[in-house]
């Protein structure tokens, strides 16, 4: 572990929530032409339009801009374990 898996306002260790990153990995966007495609399935740059254009807001808001982050700094190794 390094320094950056720790809270910065507190030094304590953060972990990812397995129950999370479960139904991050489930998710399926509702609408649009990816209508019925995971969320981490989603093509990157559809997700960078949404990060320059707003997210939804809501819970489908949140789960897009955590795969953003997710994709962005090379994390999607966080989801394999739940993907099916």
């Amino acid at each position: 572990m390094n320094s950056d898996d720790k809270d910065p306002g507190t030094g304590t260790p953060v972990s990812p929530d397995p129950g999370y990153l479960l139904k991050l990995a489930e998710a399926k966007m509702p609408f649009g032409k990816f209508a019925g495609r995971r969320l981490v399935d989603l093509p990157e740059a559809y997700i960078i339009w949404f990060s320059r254009n707003g997210f939804p807001r809501g819970e489908l808001g949140e789960m897009l801009q955590n795969v953003y982050e997710i994709k962005v700094n090379g994390l999607e190794y966080l989801l394999k374990p739940f993907r099916k």
